[in-house]
Order: C-alpha cells, then structure tokens, then sequence
C-alpha cells in the first residue's frame, strides 16, 4: 500500500523500534508495518493515509455505542477530577462501583444481582476458575475441580484464559491448558458436522457433554464453560437442538454453568445477554467489551444470588486486582448503560437493524465463494468455500486472510477466523451503513475470487 503521509512511516518505526502488539507475528509485522489509526466516529475509522474505513468488528466486538461518543468522555473527565482511583480492597468501596453493580443486576436476567469486577474478560475467566473452586470447597466438596470447556472456544489470554478456550494454537505455546480443564466438541455443522443434518449434529455435540461428565465423574466437575455463541471461533450459531439438550445435562447433575457473555453481552444478539436470547439459566457469567463500549477496560464476573449465598459463608475470597472497579470505568460504563437504555439501542438492533443485517448478509448465499451465511443480531458469519455442495476448502490458499487484506484496502474491516470472514459492527449502525458493509463485502468477495483464479 502507498504511504504519503511522511507521519505513516514515523509511526510505524516507532512500531518497530519499541512496541510488542497481541497476535502478531513480529517478524513479519516489523517488515510490513502497521495500518496506523489515528481517528473515529460513529461506525467509522480514519487511518493516518486519510483511508476511511466502516468498521464491521466494532474494534474488537466492543464498541457498543460508536465512536465519538462524548457522553463518555465526559463521565471519565469528571470522575477523574473527583476521584481518580481507589481500590475496593480492605472494607472499601466507592460510589461508581456500587451504583454500576446495581445497574448492571438491573438488566442481568432474575436472580443475578452481585458483580464482582476486573480489568478484563480474561481477568473475569480467572476469576471464574477460582470462584467455582472456592465455591465447591465451602460446601464441602473440594474435589470438584474440573471445568469443562469447548474446542475451539474463546475465554481470554491469561494463563487460566487460554487454558479454558480450545485454541490449540494458543495451548501450544507454553504447555497449556494447565490442569483441571477439559475440552469437548464443538457445536460447529458446516465445519465438523459431516453428514449428520444440523439437528442430529446438535445434538451429538451436546452429548458430549454429558459423555465427559461421566468419564471424568460428576464428584469432580464443577463447571461449565461456553459461549451463547462462540465469537473468535468463527462466529459458531449452534444448531436449535444444542442448547435445549445442553440444558437438560445441566440439569441432571450438579455442576455450574458460567456463560461467557463478554462478546454476546450487552446487546450484541439483539437481547442483554446471549443467555437471555437461548434462554440459558446460568450460575455465572463473564462480561467485558460491551460494558464500556471499550472506551476504557474492564471486564467481571456476574454471579447468581444463591452462589452467593454459599460464598458469604466461606470466609475471605483471597482474589482481586488493583484495578478492580476502578472509579474511572464504573463512570463510564454507568453512562454506557444509561445509552444503551435510554436510546433504546438494544430494542432498536432486536426488531430493526439485526433483521435487516441478516437479510442483507444471506443475500450474499448467492456468490460462488460462499458455503454459508449464518448470524444473529449484530453477529454474522460467510463461510468461504471451493464446493458449496461439499463444503470443501481451499487448502492451503489462505482465502481469509486473501479476503481481509481486500477489505482492509476497500475500506471494511472484516476479520478472518481461517476461511471465515466474521463481522460485528457497532450497535449504533444503520440500514444505510448495513448496505455499504454488505456492498463492500460482496465486491471483496469477487476481487477474492478473481484473485483465486487468475
């Protein structure tokens, strides 16, 4: 790509001189040099080229509200001024803290109404694992250690992080997952499923649930771990019968359920939470991203009243991060959920922006490159594929990243989980921005395919 601006080349040496970035090769990164981003506002990025870009991931899933909102500038101004930091250690609290565990308990589902907070989704998985195992302990059942999780799911990059999602490529490095965690299937048909129809593959990926129960014994499982839908996986709708039978595991044994709602939270499925659009019942969830639109970090863990119960009577939880509840992020998370009430936002993606963007996307089922377009809410999925009929691959092309790197210079950001292009635009966006992400998808799909076969 052309580089004009004589300040784009100063950037990225400071890049290759000094900075480390998440999930990147640095070789080659220090060799190619970073789109730099230097602007935003509502559901759009200007680069430091003067590239404008519609951004489809919302950031990194988070940003909620848009860009550019003020409203949250401002509460993170005034806190600052009237208290900058204090920690929640020692019988302390402070106001943003306690007012923003009551306005989250507010739209969490029944019977969820206590909050412990961190600075992350993965520093909320950490606290999972701990708080499940305390948990069991206090009812006297310490061997109850063991936490389920899925292949190929997503919890965070923390040491506990990585350990409880199923990316091997992440286990790989490290020696990974540590002990006590599991892993079973996942419930992804156009991928694994076969020729089992997508209900019968729902179901035997459900099973394996209760298939793991047994073999490990139920005296040793404390938790279960999963998204409502599996977000860095590849934007995975389980099929309609998973949930339903997984829910009749859960509640055949005594084990936990924690739903890791840091990407589905906060009105990304068109509800509160994933939990509430399958209806799932569980003892706790992960949040993040969505929280604060990402304008500042912080993540935590929901937990439902009579695990509390348990907890009040265990003594000290010998857990916690400086950054806990930091005032300066309750504030802004406070005016985030004030936005998103108030504004109606999430009611608005529910009944008119989700169904619109999930038309729009199927329209795309047409193009030769696409198996398949799935999605719910404001999450959506195209699945890039050599056969539609057999869903086969093309090996070794690296299609996804073909296709991203055609997004990137047709201003969209879509990101590429393999072979599978996923988008999560801001909450905020509309039916005329949905059209543009849509028309921009479609030609980076036709410029991916002339590229594959010229």
């Amino acid at each position: 790509m052309t580089r004009n601006n004589p300040q784009t080349r100063e950037w990225q040496a400071l890049s290759s001189d000094h900075h480390l970035a998440p999930f990147s090769d640095f070789k080659q990164l220090k060799e190619k040099g970073p789109r730099i981003i230097t602007r935003a506002k509502g559901v759009y990025l200007w680069d430091s080229e003067g590239n404008k870009i519609l951004d489809g991931m919302a950031g990194l899933w988070c940003v909620a509200v848009g860009y550019g909102r003020d409203e949250l500038a401002d509460a993170a101004s005034q806190q600052m001024r009237e208290l900058p930091y204090y920690n929640l250690f020692f019988q302390t609290a402070h106001p943003p803290a306690l007012e923003l565990s009551k306005a989250i308990a507010e739209v969490a589902p029944p019977g969820m109404s206590h909050v412990f907070f961190t600075g992350s989704g993965s520093e909320g998985n950490d606290t999972m694992l701990r708080m499940v195992r305390h948990y069991w302990a206090i009812k006297g059942q310490p061997n109850k250690k063991v936490i389920i999780s899925r292949k190929n799911g997503y919890h965070g990059s923390t040491v506990a992080g990585a350990s409880l999602g199923g990316m091997t490529y992440m286990h790989e490095q490290g020696d990974l997952p540590i002990p006590g965690i599991v892993h079973i299937a996942q419930p992804y048909w156009f991928g694994e499923g076969g020729d089992m129809s997508p209900e019968e593959f729902g179901l035997w990926a459900a099973n394996q649930l209760e298939e793991k129960i047994l073999e490990i014994g139920v005296d040793n499982v404390g938790a279960f771990i999963a998204e409502p839908i599996q977000g860095a996986g590849g934007v995975i709708v389980p099929p309609d019968s998973y949930w339903p039978r997984v829910k009749e595991i859960l509640a055949k044994y005594d084990i936990l359920f924690v739903a890791d709602e840091v990407i589905c939270g906060f009105g990304r499925t068109g509800e509160w939470f994933g939990t509430d659009y399958y209806g799932l019942k569980p003892h706790m969830m992960t949040i993040a991203k969505g929280l604060t639109s990402g304008y500042i970090p912080m993540g935590g863990l929901i937990v439902r009243d009579d695990v509390v119960a348990v907890l009040n009577e265990g003594g000290d939880f010998n857990h916690g991060f400086t950054y806990s509840g930091h005032p300066v992020a309750a504030a802004v998370a406070l005016e985030n959920i004030r936005i998103l009430r108030e504004e109606k936002i999430i009611e608005r993606v529910h009944g008119q922006t989700a169904p619109y963007l999930q038309k729009r996307l199927r329209e795309l089922n047409d193009h030769p490159l696409v198996g398949e377009v799935r999605g719910v809410g404001l999450l959506g999925a195209i699945e890039l594929v050599r056969d539609k009929a057999t869903r086969q691959r093309y090996e070794g092309k690296g299609v996804g990243m073909i296709c991203r790197q055609f997004c990137f210079d047709n201003g969209l950001i879509m990101r590429a989980v393999g072979d599978t292009m996923i988008i999560a635009p801001p909450l905020v966006i509309s039916e005329s921005e949905i059209d543009e992400l849509v028309t921009k998808a479609r030609r980076c799909l036709d410029l991916t395919l002339g590229a594959l076969q010229g």
